[in-house]
């Protein structure tokens, strides 16, 4: 992935924008099934929060995460992964799907143990 300055480098950064860099909205799905299912591991409580909050920022156009609470609370590898995805998202469509594909190579399907929870708890 090429060079980009890091989110925490540069405090104040607007994510709002976000939204508005998709194809359509089959592209921004995707995007968000990737944050959803290999990011937003909910072994740890804070930093799934954050991603989840970030995953509602690429469909809403008010603040919903800052970069700085990215920053604060998204282990290292992973913020690496959402600062690719934000330079994508702001650089071009064919990049963006770049990114989907770097990002599925990166990280494995999470096994979500909240839904299985709640689902034997239905039975």
């Amino acid at each position: 992935m090429p060079a980009r300055a890091p989110l925490s480098y540069a405090p104040g950064v607007s994510l709002t924008d976000l939204s508005f860099g998709f194809r359509d909205e089959s592209q921004r799905r995707r995007v968000q099934a990737v944050v959803h299912d290999r990011l937003a591991d909910d072994r740890d409580q804070q930093e799934c929060r954050c991603l989840m909050r970030f995953w509602w920022q690429l469909s809403m156009r008010y603040s919903e995460v800052t970069a700085e609470q990215l920053a604060a609370n998204v282990s290292r590898a992973k913020l690496d992964t959402i600062e690719a995805l934000i330079q994508a998202i702001r650089t071009s469509h064919a990049a963006i799907d770049a990114w989907v594909t770097d990002a599925e190579r990166a990280f494995g399907l999470i096994d979500d143990r909240g839904f299985w929870a709640a689902l034997e708890r239905d039975f």
